[in-house]
């Protein structure tokens, strides 16, 4: 597995959790460090999926209002608030690499939020964050 894959996948984990957690700020920071510190898989590379999924959490973090109008304007036929979580989290991290990370191609975004979603969501997760993706990527 890639380092950011991985470092996706703990970012994914990260807001899941914060879901069910409000923390902003500095607090964010310490939240981050305590999910880190149980980080149990030894790496040579730790420190960059670190620094990307410390990228990740705080940008979208920092546009969480925006990423979740852009995704519910993409969904026709869902509200956000009914989306699993973890389909509405690895569509804001997806959204956030298409609209604000002009260094990932668009189709390495979409294939990683796929296969995310195949792996920790359910089984029609992967068809779903693939149609909502498609029409941000398309308006971008």
């Amino acid at each position: 597995m890639g380092n950011r894959r991985k470092a996706r996948e703990c970012a994914l984990q990260l807001l899941y959790s914060l879901e069910f957690t409000k923390v902003e700020g500095s607090a964010l920071e310490a939240w981050v460090d305590a999910y880190w510190s149980v980080f149990t898989e030894e790496t040579q590379n730790a420190q960059d999926i670190r620094a990307y999924m410390n990228r990740l959490v705080h940008g979208v973090q920092t546009n969480f209002d925006t990423l979740d109008d852009l995704i519910q304007s993409a969904s026709t036929n869902w509200k956000l608030e009914r989306m699993a979580v973890v389909d509405r989290n690895i569509l804001r991290l997806a959204a956030f690499e298409l609209t604000r990370m002009s260094d990932i191609p668009s189709k390495v975004s979409l294939n990683e939020a796929i296969e995310i979603g195949k792996r920790f969501g359910t089984e029609d997760s992967g068809s779903f964050i693939n149609g909502i993706l498609d029409k941000i990527s398309s308006t971008q």
